[in-house]
């Protein structure tokens, strides 16, 4: 299945990065947040992927174009550095497309401009790349599977240290809490979508905003609920976390490194609602 990466983003809030590095960019130890997002679903089968580049989408072309197996690979140096046996690979077996979406194009019209190299595809999965997870993706597959939707993405807790805060006409609190431990949920960009999405993404609009809004009326878009690690580097914050998970050794989103197995199937997987309310979440773009 081919795998359709949104890699134009600006990383706004990461501003203490220099402004040519494009946020799917940014390193987590010695590779991208992109390379780890890869990692995960080359390790399901999933090793065709299109790259949606935008803003300094030449810095992913030069990474890739001059990729060094060694750096993440155990290998056998010998004459004296003039020859290197690698004892295993990262992307030999992968096939990446690079596409130029345009600088400052909307995710909609990104997917949109890589519609001709997804001809002849039922189905695909898509993300935002900048967002790492331990879920099996097996699992969300096989509910989209059985409920024969159009769209699925992956409904999570959000990752965010703020109080979600009612209150009555007065302004009187009614009611306070930790967002994070609250019933409100958010999309966290993991995608599957039959070709079928391309009917109701319309020139100009983004993925979210218009065309979630045409398959939620038609019943044709799932919330995958999901309450294991997930975590979108959104913010200095956000890149602290992740650099303290990985510095920690397995950290949880690298399954390649986990001793789990590619075709592992979870029982009793997290549960789906039809049609995605505001709790259910599309706040996250």
């Amino acid at each position: 299945m081919k795998v359709v990466l949104f890699c134009g983003g600006l990383g706004m809030r990461l501003r203490e990065h220099p402004e040519n590095v494009p946020k799917p960019m940014v390193l987590i130890g010695y590779r991208p947040i992109l390379w780890h997002l890869m990692k995960y679903y080359a390790h399901f089968g999933h090793k065709d992927f299109i790259l949606c580049l935008g803003h300094r989408g030449d810095a992913v072309k030069h990474y890739f174009l001059n990729y060094e197996e060694c750096v993440s690979n155990d290998f056998v140096l010998t004459e004296g550095g003039k020859t290197r046996e690698l004892l295993n690979s990262d992307i030999s077996d992968w096939r990446i497309t690079f596409v130029d979406t345009g600088q400052d194009t909307n995710i909609g019209q990104r997917l949109k401009a890589v519609e001709k190299h997804l001809i002849g595809e039922h189905e695909f999965l898509a993300n935002y790349s900048d967002g790492l997870t331990d879920m099996p993706l097996p699992d969300q597959l096989e509910h989209f599977h059985a409920r024969d939707k159009i769209a699925s993405f992956l409904s999570v807790r959000p990752n965010l240290s703020y109080h979600f805060v009612e209150s009555g006409e007065g302004g009187d609190v009614t009611s306070i809490q930790d967002i994070s431990q609250s019933d409100l949920r958010v999309n966290g960009g993991f995608f599957v979508f039959k070709s079928d999405i391309f009917e109701y993404l319309r020139h100009g609009e983004d993925l979210v905003a218009e065309p979630f809004q045409r398959l939620l009326a038609e019943r044709q878009l799932l919330a995958y609920n999901y309450d294991g690690f997930w975590l979108a580097v959104d913010t200095a914050k956000d890149k602290q976390r992740i650099d303290t998970l990985y510095a920690a050794g397995r950290p949880p989103w690298q399954l390649w490194r986990n001793g789990e197995e590619d075709d592992v199937a979870i029982p009793n997987p997290p549960a789906l609602s039809d049609a995605a309310t505001p709790r259910a979440g599309l706040a996250r773009r």
